[in-house]
């Protein structure tokens, strides 16, 4: 079972900017799709982005397409999202997990980092 531990939330200002962080450990990184998924105050825990293995294709909810950026380090097997011109909608926890599928359900997740975004 990969581990994931997410990273690099915080408070920021709508319009402001943040990266997010997803560490691997306990398998081969660059064996999986990644993707990123947030979970808002009340809501369902939605997909984001993803990436696939080798980073050379992406993927993005419509909603967060154009200010957002999902990448990967293979060789740190560390995920990112860096994400712009934040709104307060986009407060949530935040979360990675392996090969994003559609209508995929997961038995593990990490803790999550949790970004709050203020108007």
């Amino acid at each position: 079972q990969v581990q994931l531990v997410e990273s690099g939330g915080g408070l920021v200002q709508a319009g402001g900017s943040l990266r997010l962080s997803c560490t691997a450990s306990g398998g081969t990184f660059s064996n999986y799709g990644m993707g990123w998924f947030r979970q808002a105050p009340g809501g369902e825990r939605e997909f984001l982005a993803a990436i696939t293995r080798d980073g050379s294709n992406t993927y993005y909810l419509d909603s967060v397409k154009g200010r957002s950026t999902i990448s990967r380090d293979n060789t740190k097997n560390t995920l990112f999202l860096h994400m712009n011109d934040l709104k307060p909608e986009a407060t949530a926890v935040y979360y990675c997990n392996t090969d994003p599928t559609p209508g995929k359900t997961y038995d593990y997740w990490g803790q999550g980092t949790q970004v709050t975004v203020s108007s």
